[in-house]
């Protein structure tokens, strides 16, 4: 692929910057008046999504809106298996590993490769999350998939937003 016209990176660029920002404050502060937590994991699901915001942030809308839904099935895998096992059980090395396995299976069973990995990963976060949280461990899926849908919004709509105010000759369906 070619090298964008500095003009164009630096578009791009800040607009992304820009994003992570409004994630992190979305995720970390506002999101946090409606449900308190610690700090630190108010700092980590700020993280979180404006991790996910860059995740989805791609070269076109269509590969963004992609990366989003590839994003969000991921945690929605995650979310699941991790909720189920920490309404009952707290954190140990033992499940750890096995609850990462079976999340990346059901990507893989499902024919999603790239899901697989990204719910690997989610569940990693979510369950040393719940280890070291001083609130009570099975909250931490849903709070990590709040943050993520906050990321995946706002990564898909800076997608849009980054067309829109570097390529505006494009038309919507080719986008």
């Amino acid at each position: 692929m070619a090298r964008p016209p500095v003009r164009v990176a630096l578009v791009e660029s800040a607009v992304l910057g820009l994003s992570c920002v409004l994630a992190f404050w979305l995720a970390s502060e506002a999101f946090t008046r409606v449900y308190i937590d610690s700090r630190d994991s108010d700092l980590l699901g700020g993280m979180w999504a404006a991790l996910s915001t860059i995740f989805v942030n791609r070269a076109t809308f269509q590969e963004s809106l992609a990366a989003g839904v590839s994003r969000m099935s991921a945690t929605l895998v995650s979310f699941v298996i991790c909720l189920v096992y920490l309404v009952f059980l707290p954190f140990h090395l033992w499940a750890f590993g096995l609850l990462i396995g079976v999340s990346s299976l059901v990507g893989l069973l499902t024919g999603r490769r790239g899901d697989a990995t990204t719910a690997a990963i989610t569940t990693a976060v979510v369950l040393v999350v719940a280890a070291i949280s001083p609130v009570d461990p099975w909250q931490q899926p849903i709070l990590r998939l709040v943050d993520t849908v906050i990321g995946v919004i706002i990564g898909v709509a800076t997608a849009w937003l980054s067309l829109k105010l570097v390529h505006p000759h494009l038309r919507r369906d080719t986008t």
